[in-house]
């Protein structure tokens, strides 16, 4: 829809005023399948001639339609041509749009070619009209339905033994479903429960503030210093999740007055860091004191951000020491036969519910997620009672479009996460870091995400080309554990600063002087170009990036 849109309105830029985009596109289309469709605004005849185009091709999905845009323009310059005011007209006020939608086209098959259109087959049983349930397709003659997880980011199939379902496939499969009889072929149901999370580490508090207050990771520490220094909650930079006895005590406490004893464990819960470099001088971030302010207590002098995140640590806290939340989770598979659609003998159906008996440490506090690309959860659901062998009658049953979505950006939650896990930094470190690249103009952001700017991809190139070493990312880790092995008093200072400099000639490593010699031959025009197709490409100047059309070798600049 947007292509077309783009498409037309493209061409009614370039041809009369008193012409849509639309009849423009109908006067000027060539007989093409795929472009009559486009021009008749049919978006299901569009979708299948260019389906039935790639597939006879072998091409990705919307593999022809970038060559398809370029073919409609050249039709339409070529019309354009016929009168000479329309002509330049074409020249000044047609490029932009095209170059719009070529873009646009462009980003569908670059970004989105890895786009798998797989079947997604929903189904919806009833016992005897009874409750209804919808169930997912998960299997056909015994062998799985490839979901989302067994694809390659470039669109490949890359599990083996697994059933791969078109569109043309998936809506025979629902349609056989729809004719056929549904059984249950197994029962299983188990035991749920679901542990609190520990008190808040530096980390763990900047990621939560991120999803749940929308706080960056900067706003977050500014704040929370607010709280530490005017006594309502202790350090805020520690990356240990230990509570003092004290702590421990209090949590407890206002954990039984304000919900029961029932919510309140037998023994109380003590937690350890998973970070090897862990140095935990400090307990978690708590609330301060040895009897913990709730929040009706404190709103009247706390204000805005400042009482929403001491609200959030205070309910972590006390959360910690509460009860596991319990439950139950059912997961049933269903039978239906579908040897009418030509493709499989049965096909299996898998549902799965889970509800909650006892909420537990839910009562107080859940622990915010980020965003899965594959992320299926329905959330609490509740299945009727089944039994193996019973009949279902088939509600409905779809086949389903489903594209699989790239990895999502960077927010400051999920950098801190990463930063996190592979020993980067420390507590104090964190914020500072991701404001650190905000502020030198390497990222920026779009909502929540972090995205990078051209400036980044140039610094990035000279870093790895010339200071691999230095940008791998282990190596802040392994720095970070030479320190503390100095601070422990288990290496010397000066002969780790010598190896880090001049290097191991014993282990051949190279020292960050032998890097820096070479520093007058880099190459800093090469550094700063980046490749972006059909001899064009993006360079990151003194003033801001800018394209530019790279000459071929052997032809003059000047004269072409």
């Amino acid at each position: 829809e947007r292509t077309y849109q783009l498409l037309a309105q493209a061409t009614g830029r370039a041809g009369r005023a008193d012409r849509p985009g639309r009849a423009l596109l109908q006067t000027w289309t060539p007989e093409h399948p795929v472009l009559m469709a486009l021009a008749a605004g049919d978006r299901d005849a569009f979708v299948e001639a260019e389906m039935a185009e790639r597939e006879a091709a072998s091409l990705p999905p919307y593999g022809r339609l970038a060559a398809i845009i370029e073919t409609l323009h050249a039709c339409c310059v070529e019309r354009c041509k016929e009168n000479p005011r329309i002509h330049e007209m074409v020249e000044a006020a047609m490029s932009d749009s095209w170059d719009v939608c070529r873009a646009h086209v462009e980003r569908i098959s670059a970004v989105l070619a890895g786009v798998v259109r797989e079947g997604v087959r929903d189904g919806e049983f009833t016992v005897d009209g009874g409750q209804q349930f919808g169930a997912r397709l998960s299997a056909l003659d015994g062998t799985r339905v490839a979901t989302g997880r067994d694809f390659a980011d470039t669109g490949e199939l890359v599990t083996k033994d697994v059933v791969h379902l078109d569109s043309q496939r998936a809506n025979a499969l629902a349609e056989a479903v729809r004719a056929s009889h549904a059984d249950v072929t197994s029962v299983q149901e188990k035991p749920y429960t679901r542990r609190p999370s520990a008190p808040f580490i530096t980390s763990t508090l900047q990621q939560e503030a991120s999803r749940k207050l929308r706080l960056g990771s900067k706003d977050t520490m500014r704040v929370a210093q607010r709280l530490y220094e005017n006594g309502y909650i202790t350090y805020m930079r520690t990356d240990s999740v230990a509570l003092s006895e004290q702590a421990i005590s209090a949590a407890r406490q206002q954990a039984r007055d304000l919900y029961g004893a029932e919510y309140v464990p037998d023994a109380p819960r003590r937690y350890a860091g998973k970070s090897k470099n862990a140095q935990e001088a400090h307990e978690a971030i708590r609330p301060a004191g040895d009897r913990f302010r709730t929040p009706a207590q404190v709103a009247g002098e706390l204000r805005g951000t400042e009482f929403a995140l001491y609200e959030l640590i205070w309910k972590r806290t006390v959360a910690s020491q509460m009860a596991d939340a319990k439950g139950s989770t059912a997961s049933v598979k269903v039978a239906v036969g579908v040897e009418s659609s030509g493709i499989a003998k049965r096909a299996e159906y898998s549902a799965s519910g889970t509800v909650i008996t006892f909420r537990g440490f839910l009562a107080a506090y859940e622990e915010g997620r980020d965003a899965d690309r594959y992320s299926n959860d329905d959330g609490e659901r509740r299945l009727p009672k089944l039994s193996e062998g019973v009949g279902l009658d088939v509600l409905r049953a779809e086949a389903l479009g489903h594209e699989t979505s790239p990895p999502a950006r960077y927010t400051e939650a999920t950098l801190t996460k990463a930063l996190e896990e592979r020993g980067i930094g420390r507590p104090s470190t964190y914020a500072a870091t991701v404001g650190t690249i905000q502020d030198r103009g390497y990222v920026r952001t779009r909502g929540s995400a972090l995205i990078p700017t051209w400036l980044a991809f140039a610094v990035t190139n000279l870093l790895e080309t010339h200071f691999p070493s230095l940008v791998d990312y282990d190596f802040t880790a392994s720095m970070e554990e030479g320190l503390d092995r100095i601070a422990a008093g288990d290496e010397e200072r000066a002969a780790w600063l010598t190896r880090f400099y001049f290097g191991d000639e014993g282990e051949s490593a190279e020292g960050l002087k032998q890097l820096v010699d070479d520093l007058g031959d880099i190459d800093a025009r090469g550094i700063s170009t980046i490749p972006i197709g059909e001899g064009l490409v993006v360079r990151v100047g003194r003033y801001g990036p800018y394209v530019e059309e790279e000459v071929p070798n052997g032809i003059d600049p000047a004269t072409g």
